[in-house]
């Protein structure tokens, strides 16, 4: 069943059953319905082609981005925490030609989009360049940002419903009836969870602000502001990035009523990084039901996720019945059954199967393990191979350590570069040295140096994550006199 055929179904059948939900305005699956189709028929009369798409978490986002799929137009998400440089790239080399959101210089104002809520500000202008898509292209995702010019996704319909089916399957054995986003519906993993899944299970999503949940600038959050949210807004799902987890474990070890409050959880997703089994054994003991999993947007999000009926920690869990994994002879997962149309302005043709640039495993029962980035192995001069992912993900279970970065490739010892959390300096060395004891002896933390990674431009990806190469580039001098003993 297809997505709009999953709510007209529910507005049928349930019409006054909720589907989505803000602070200020909740809209019924009949309600839905019509304001996706009356929306949609408006988008089409202004002869729109790519719409991108800028606007914060809340419900005008979810119309928009259903109403322009409804209506056969191209959505280009505008990530927040892209810097305003890759949100001038991305609006260039998409070819979008309107906007919905602030102003940039070169478009002009349209008549505002009409919502029963209210108005909304539409832009256009004539693009410079129309790159060619992919036929069945509905969405541009772009990539994170791990480069100064993030790449554009080319991703179907067919494709997102896929994931989208293939997860409200595995999920099921919980009961999902409410979720609540935490992430930006602008990443393609809470776009696809925390909009299309429930909408085609007939469950209710919440979708605050990010402001409402603490979340200021592009990676800056307030976590007395989310523990409130959390208190305020009762939920069955979440979906986490580890960092997310680690906060959320440490506001319910000091707020034993939110402890309580999340005891209505069922379904609680972690991903987009890996993950310390013992931080999801931590999890479990507070009585969050957290659930590790594995993706990429070149894949439609999600590949692979242990679920309630098929559980093991450690792994990101079995793939998803729509794709093949397979490992190749160097170790890299490559995920078919999958793929993306292709990558915006590309030539090349579609992708059967996408290499993942990840390592893993598949075990005998066939759970996927990641092992780190293929790119990101490290031999140490003592010619033992580490992932330095594996060492930074048993640090989260360093209260101490908001950010870690190892070094250890071709050297005779590793060196850790860690951003401490305020005000908690003094605990970073019983910690590492709790740490060291738990790993082996090649992949320990020798030397470890206290820095800032967000106070230096171009150190970290526009959503908060580290740039290794970069990183060893501006603190090689205090790498090398680690390890030539002229610093500790």
């Amino acid at each position: 069943m297809s997505l709009f055929d999953a709510i007209a179904k529910h507005a049928r059948e349930n019409p006054q059953s909720p589907a989505l939900l803000s602070s200020q305005q909740r809209l019924d699956y009949q309600t839905l319905w019509q304001q996706i189709q009356r929306l949609a028929s408006q988008l089409q009369q202004l002869d729109i082609s790519r719409l991108a798409l800028q606007l914060d978490n809340g419900l005008p986002w979810a119309l928009m981005d259903l109403a322009c799929t409804k209506a056969g137009i191209v959505v280009i998400p505008v990530p927040h925490f892209f810097s305003l440089e890759q949100q001038d790239w991305l609006l260039e080399s998409s070819g979008a030609d309107a906007l919905v959101g602030p102003a940039h210089q070169g478009w002009h104002a349209a008549e505002p989009l009409l919502l029963v809520s209210g108005e909304l500000p539409l832009w256009r202008r004539t693009p410079a360049t129309l790159p060619a898509l992919p036929q069945g292209t509905v969405k541009i995702t772009y990539t994170s940002g791990t480069t100064g010019q993030p790449k554009g996704v080319c991703l179907s319909l067919t494709q997102m419903m896929a994931v989208s089916h293939a997860l409200a399957e595995r999920v099921a054995p919980a009961k999902v009836e409410k979720h609540l986003t935490l992430l930006p519906l602008a990443t393609l993993l809470e776009n696809i969870t925390g909009l299309y899944v429930p909408l085609l299970t007939g469950a209710c999503s919440r979708i605050p602000s990010l402001g409402e949940l603490g979340f200021t600038g592009s990676s800056s959050l307030n976590p007395a502001m989310l523990g409130e949210a959390l208190l305020r807004w009762s939920t069955h799902s979440l979906v986490l990035v580890p960092e997310l987890l680690r906060l959320l474990l440490a506001l319910c070890t000091s707020t034993p009523t939110l402890a309580q409050q999340l005891k209505s959880l069922r379904f609680v997703a972690v991903g987009g990084g890996k993950v310390a089994p013992d931080l999801i054994k931590h999890a479990r003991q507070l009585g969050l039901p957290v659930y590790e999993g594995y993706g990429l947007s070149e894949c439609g999000s999600v590949v692979a996720l242990n679920s309630p009926d098929a559980d093991k920690p450690g792994s990101v869990g079995r793939p998803l019945p729509h794709c093949q994994v397979t490992i190749a002879s160097d170790g890299e997962i490559m995920v078919s059954g999958s793929a993306m149309l292709g990558y915006l302005g590309s030539n090349e043709p579609t992708p059967e199967q996408i290499a993942t640039g990840d390592l893993g495993h598949l075990d005998e029962e066939g759970y996927l393990h990641i092992t780190g980035r293929k790119k990101n192995v490290q031999i140490t001069a003592f010619g033992r191979n580490f992932s330095p992912e594996w060492v930074e993900a048993e640090a989260q279970l360093c209260p101490a350590i908001a950010r870690i970065v190892v070094f250890g490739d071709g050297q005779p010892a590793n060196v850790a570069l860690i951003q401490p959390l305020p005000g908690k300096e003094a605990d970073l060395p019983r910690q590492i040295a709790g740490l060291n004891q738990r790993l082996p002896d090649y992949a320990r933390l020798h030397h470890w140096l206290p820095v800032a990674l967000d106070q230096h431009p171009g150190l970290l990806t526009a959503n908060g994550r580290p740039r290794r190469n970069e990183i060893y580039q501006h603190f090689s001098r205090q790498i090398s006199q680690c390890l030539t003993g002229e610093s500790s």
